[in-house]
């Protein structure tokens, strides 16, 4: 079963059909929204400041999620695919974004809409990630516009995961 447990009087709160994998961790001052899943191992520690998570959101397996003592909470859209072993801290990303496996997004970056950032960048503090481009890198730069492709995959993604969780939650 999921650890799921409240910091100073703040419980995590969930949406309609979430999927949380029984070994995950969400404490403290968490928001989930409508269909979003939380693999394998995830960690999303609302201790030190709040996390918000949009619906249709996917959180993948060992992926970490925190905020900043009295400074940085998290904000992270609808239709946001977070990729295993990710790192997200005290950051905004927006809807329909990808954050690459093993990235990692710092404290007052901002990742917008239909963003992807590549497999193993690093957004520094305060970095802007603008709409419709792929960043890669340590760190990260922009490299190019998305193509028509990459935005449909954008679109698809958070769907295929609630796919992928039904599997789990449908088991009768």
């Amino acid at each position: 079963m999921a650890t799921i447990l409240p910091v100073l009087d703040k419980y995590p709160t969930f949406g309609e059909e979430c999927f949380i994998a029984p070994n995950s961790t969400i404490v403290g001052n968490v928001t989930i929204g409508d269909h979003c899943s939380v693999w394998f191992n995830a960690v999303i520690r609302g201790d030190v400041n709040y996390i918000k998570i949009g619906s249709y959101s996917n959180i993948q397996d060992n992926v970490t999620i925190h905020g900043t003592y009295q400074k940085n909470g998290t904000d992270i859209g609808n239709y946001v695919n977070i990729g295993h072993n990710a790192i997200v801290h005290g950051c905004r990303i927006d809807d329909y974004a990808l954050i690459g496996m093993g990235a990692i997004v710092m404290d007052r970056a901002h990742v917008q809409s239909n963003v992807i950032i590549a497999a193993g960048a690093v957004v520094l503090e305060n970095m802007v990630c603008e709409f419709g481009y792929l960043y890669a890198g340590v760190p990260a730069k922009k490299i190019k516009p998305l193509t028509e492709e990459q935005l449909d995959l954008l679109k698809r993604l958070p769907h295929n995961y609630v796919l992928y969780s039904s599997w789990f939650t449908d088991q009768d």
